[in-house]
């Protein structure tokens, strides 16, 4: 067992190696991105420079979801060796999960509006979506936390194993 324990914490950290090479990449570009649109010398219509800063914006908002999923993926499963079994570590690692994701599509959004807006009106409806599908993941998150709020009260045990662990990766 403690080859395939091995074995995973190796994949695990690929993973996550993976997560933060992509992330950096996008960092990079968000940057060069950023550049081209305040580049003086650059011949560009301010509708250009503002689409270029959207674009950046978007890059950069996908590289935090990838720095705070491998963050997830280190602490969770590298560094706590912890399996999502139990209650308490299901809501704890698709919180830190699904925070993330409804943060990005919400930014993801309000990109979409904001180019689509002055490029292709007619296209809003497809932005739209992209909010309307935050919004259903945010209002299914605070069900399953409701939800599982009263499962994590039938295990005290886990909860408090789970603080203790929190206490020691401080």
């Amino acid at each position: 067992m403690k080859i395939i324990e091995k074995v995973f914490a190796f994949g695990y950290s690929c993973i996550i190696f993976l997560l933060l090479c992509g992330a950096f990449s996008l960092i990079f570009f968000g940057m060069v991105e950023l550049w081209h649109a305040i580049n003086p010398t650059e011949d560009l219509t301010m509708r250009d420079r503002f689409n270029s800063i959207l674009e950046s914006i978007g890059l950069l908002t996908i590289a935090v979801v990838a720095l705070e999923l491998g963050q997830t993926i280190r602490e969770e499963e590298v560094q706590r060796q912890a399996h999502v079994s139990g209650p308490t570590r299901v809501r704890r690692f698709l919180s830190r999960f699904l925070v993330v994701i409804i943060v990005a599509l919400s930014i993801e959004c309000l990109v979409s509006v904001f180019e689509l807006a002055h490029k292709n009106a007619s296209q809003l409806p497809q932005a739209a979506s992209i909010g309307i599908a935050a919004a259903v993941l945010l209002a299914a998150w605070g069900v399953f936390i409701k939800l599982n709020k009263s499962a994590e009260e039938l295990e005290p045990e886990a909860m408090e194993k789970t603080k203790q662990e929190d206490q020691k990766l401080e």
